[in-house]
């Protein structure tokens, strides 16, 4: 698909990212939702089938913020693992080395005291039997002297990095004990997030949750319908470009058919058929595949696939390309979601994406508008 450079009048926009002006996409659905009539208060004092499905919305939204948070912290948690792991072969390997040089220190102790090696000086020269054996005894210890200069310097040096290794293993250690309480408490946020929104969905009676099924649809719907307007709207600009450029004898489209755009098309199109191929498998938090996904690790699989590599959560693949607009986007780009950019798909054209949705759904194509327009937050071309 060729670029379009039409801005949309929807929202402000600075360089393709959204300012905020609705906080969350919840609201947007509340705002759909209060059109119907049971946007009432209940009666009994209870929240309303509305109020629920925003809970649940919500919880869901934290539960994948906090799943993001969770990615981040198991990815800090394996790097700090192996980088203890190798200082603490360092220490081990220093250690020995330590032993080692204590071991010289000793056997050349033992030497002296075994032959009688001390400084020598006139009485020894007078016990000598002989003048040859004096000055036997004295290469004997200008010997030893060079031997316990050596060891005792390498002793000292060894114990100087063995002393450093430890003090960087313990703090290392400090560190993976940070990370794993971080990766505690967010695996931990995301259970209970998960358990509060099956708990209200578990309250709700056989006639609520259809109604909940209903209105779902009606968000589907007026989704799909906001896709359809934004593919109308990337096409007639398309053709636009091509009359433009015919008239001007150019014989192509003004976005031009550069070595560039046909190296990301190509990468993009091996993305996007890896993407369409994990469609039907379930999200999980946390997952990467390759029986399922949550949204970061199935946008990093498939663009893994066409040989590029992305960051693990989403709030870094957002920083992992160049920002463009919406109206610019292009199959294969990221559509990052919601102010904390907690949620991202791979957009596959006619304002669709491929993504995982969310606990409880499976991998599909939807309309990038299937939270409401103003939770979008940016777009990403990421190669």
């Amino acid at each position: 698909m060729a670029s379009h450079r039409k801005s949309r009048p929807s929202g402000t926009r600075v360089a393709g990212i959204r300012t905020p002006a609705i906080a969350t996409a919840a609201l947007t659905s509340v705002a759909l939702l209060s059109q119907t009539a049971e946007a009432a208060p209940s009666a009994d004092g209870n929240p309303s089938l509305e109020e629920v499905e925003k809970k649940v919305d919500d919880l869901y939204r934290q539960a994948e913020s906090a799943t993001e948070k969770y990615n981040a912290a198991k990815e800090k948690t394996t790097k700090q693992r192996k980088r203890v792991d190798t200082l603490l072969d360092d220490v081990a390997q220093r250690t020995q080395k330590l032993n080692e040089a204590r071991a010289e220190l000793g056997s050349i102790a033992a030497a002296q005291y075994r032959t009688g090696a001390t400084a020598p000086d006139t009485s020894t020269f007078l016990l000598a039997d002989s003048p040859q054996d004096y000055f036997d005894q004295t290469q004997l210890m200008d010997r030893l002297t060079g031997r316990q200069k050596d060891a005792v310097d390498d002793y000292v040096t060894e114990q100087s990095a063995t002393m450093k290794k430890r003090q960087e293993a313990s703090q290392g250690l400090e560190t993976l004990t940070e990370t794993q309480t971080d990766l505690r408490t967010a695996k931990s946020t995301v259970q209970k997030k998960l358990a509060d929104a099956r708990g209200l969905l578990s309250q709700l009676t056989a006639q609520e949750k259809a109604r909940l099924a209903e209105l779902e649809k009606k968000k589907r719907q007026e989704a799909a319908r906001k896709a359809a307007e934004l593919a109308e709207q990337q096409a007639a600009e398309e053709k636009a470009a091509q009359e433009a450029a015919s008239r001007n004898g150019s014989g192509s489209s003004s976005s031009g058919t550069s070595g560039s755009d046909s190296a990301y098309a190509t990468k993009a199109a091996k993305a996007l058929a890896f993407a369409r191929a994990q469609v039907g498998k379930p999200y999980v938090w946390g997952a990467t595949g390759p029986d399922s996904y949550d949204c970061s690790g199935l946008t990093q699989a498939a663009w893994k696939a066409a040989g590029v590599t992305l960051p693990r959560v989403t709030y870094d693949q957002v920083n992992a390309g160049t920002t463009v607009s919406l109206a610019d986007a292009r199959p294969g780009d990221l559509v990052f979601f919601y102010d904390d950019i907690s949620h991202v798909g791979l957009y596959i054209g006619d304002g669709m994406m491929i993504h995982a949705p969310k606990p409880g759904a499976y991998v599909r194509e939807e309309s990038i508008y299937y939270d409401g327009e103003s939770a979008i937050h940016s777009v990403v071309r990421p190669a």
